[in-house]
């Protein structure tokens, strides 16, 4: 062994995918099948090439036929092979037979696994790129229930094969960390990326369950996927699980709320309820085919530095328990996350901010990368079905309201905010409750942590009994005695 000297720096290695396949396929108890659908078997291939196979692998399939894939795992009621139903009834039939077929009396030792993977690779124009799902169900005991990971990816690159290569590495990467780093849920996300580069795959959406991710929240392994570049923006729903943004996003009117939350207050509330009313009455509004969503971005969460977990999660607990679906993006320009939108409708969308923030839309320091700098950002934002729903702000000193009709921007951008404001894309929020704007999340914030008495008037109903039931924002009842 080489000897350590002084001044080294310890460099991670990152085994190959030969390596984490050798050791899967080296181990006497981890057992299983791969059935893939739509780009080659490039899981299974790199176990075969690692040596050692047969003591690993029971089965390899890929039913590519429509009529033989449903023969075998069902028909679909939408149709749709591409899915994460297809997906989960893959892993699913595939366990029931590994248990149909072996007998556990022969094999007490064994850890049964089932890998699925069912994508679209990039089409033959090249305007599709191509995306898929991709899962385990396993067992770390035989006596255990089955633990699942599920993921959705979408391919960046633009060639077929590259594609299967990049999933074939993925699974791999999958199945090893199951196996191998069940105990660090964060590490094992981080490993996905393990011999392949950003720039070839996004996955936008995970799921943990089962008995060894019991205490796993779901809403947590998003944020790791935001926090470490492998998507810009994640989605959960009000019960706390992960959803796919194309899936709920797709030929949506969209209404979009951004703030900290920390905590919601009845502002954000009232914004909300108001700007609801103003966007579901447009003419190109459908409400039943409508989604709003409370947009948190990722350098709001790193307002203090580091992002704080439990800082988050409880943003996330109070929004979930008032039944909203919660985004959080690495957009922290607007014209981002309305492009981000664009891709998957192009329905009428809407977003509902405050003064500061519409202030900061007119602020061309954060357009300075483009190279059509403010005007190149404007006509991405507003190029677009879009409208801006402004909400009042109340001087304290004069009590004057500020309106988009006295606000003030930039003398420079004066004749922009007015072309926009004439073409009726700024959009007064009106009859709103005069009473609460004086609440600000950030005195909410700090009232809850100092004890000082009040703070629970300014939030709506049910949330200040949640704050101090779980605990949440650094509430503790002896402070607040």
């Amino acid at each position: 062994m080489a000897i350590t000297l002084k001044g080294d720096k310890k460099i991670n290695t990152v085994p190959t995918s030969k390596a984490k396949a050798l050791r899967v396929n080296l181990n006497a108890n981890i057992y299983g099948t791969f059935a893939e659908i739509g780009a080659g078997q490039e899981t299974v291939r790199n176990f075969f090439r690692a040596g050692g196979a047969s003591g690993t692998i029971a089965k390899a399939m890929s039913a590519y036929d429509k009529d033989f894939s449903d023969a075998i795992y069902g028909i679909e009621n939408d149709g749709r092979y591409v899915t994460e139903a297809r997906l989960k009834k893959m892993l699913r039939h595939e366990m029931d037979l590994i248990e149909e077929r072996l007998d556990r009396q022969k094999h007490p030792d064994k850890l049964f696994f089932s890998y699925a993977n069912t994508v679209a690779t990039i089409n033959f124009t090249k305007k599709f790129k191509g995306h898929g799902w991709v899962g385990i169900r396993f067992q770390l005991d035989p006596l255990e229930d089955y633990n699942e990971i599920i993921l959705h990816l979408r391919f960046k690159e633009t060639d077929a094969r590259a594609q299967q290569e990049t999933l074939g590495t993925l699974g791999v990467n999958l199945i090893y960390g199951a196996f191998y780093m069940n105990d660090s849920p964060k590490e094992l996300v981080k490993s996905f990326y393990d011999n392949i580069d950003h720039d070839q795959l996004e996955i936008d959406m995970i799921n943990f369950s089962g008995p060894r991710f019991m205490y796993v929240d779901n809403r947590l392994m998003s944020l790791q996927l935001v926090k470490n570049g492998m998507t810009n923006a994640v989605m959960f729903g009000p019960d706390g699980n992960n959803l796919l943004p194309a899936q709920v996003l797709y030929k949506k009117n969209i209404l979009a709320l951004r703030g900290s939350f920390r905590p919601v207050t009845k502002v954000n509330m009232d914004m909300f309820e108001r700007s609801k009313e103003l966007f579901f009455n447009e003419s190109k509004v459908n409400p039943e085919k409508s989604q709003i969503i409370f947009e948190i971005t990722l350098s709001n969460l790193r307002a203090e530095g580091e992002i704080n977990e439990r800082d988050f999660l409880d943003r996330a607990e109070l929004l979930c328990s008032l039944g909203q679906n919660v985004m959080i993006t690495n957009f922290q320009e607007y014209y981002k996350l309305v492009e981000y939108f664009s891709e998957f409708t192009k329905e009428r969308m809407g977003l509902a901010m405050g003064v500061y923030n519409l202030i900061q839309i007119f602020d061309e320091k954060y357009y300075r990368d483009l190279s059509g700098g403010i005007l190149e950002a404007f006509g991405k934002l507003f190029f677009k079905d879009l409208k801006v729903y402004m909400y009042p702000y109340k001087e304290e000193e004069s009590g004057e309201f500020i309106t988009s009709e006295n606000l003030k921007v930039h003398p420079r951008m004066k004749e922009l905010y007015k072309f926009f404001k004439t073409n009726g894309r700024l959009v007064d929020i009106k009859d709103i409750d005069d009473d609460i704007l004086h609440i600000f999340s950030r005195k909410v914030l700090a009232m809850i942590k100092s004890g000082e008495e009040g703070w629970e008037n300014m939030l709506p109903e049910g949330v200040s009994e949640m704050i101090k039931n779980n605990r949440l924002f650094g509430y503790t009842k002896r402070r607040n005695l």
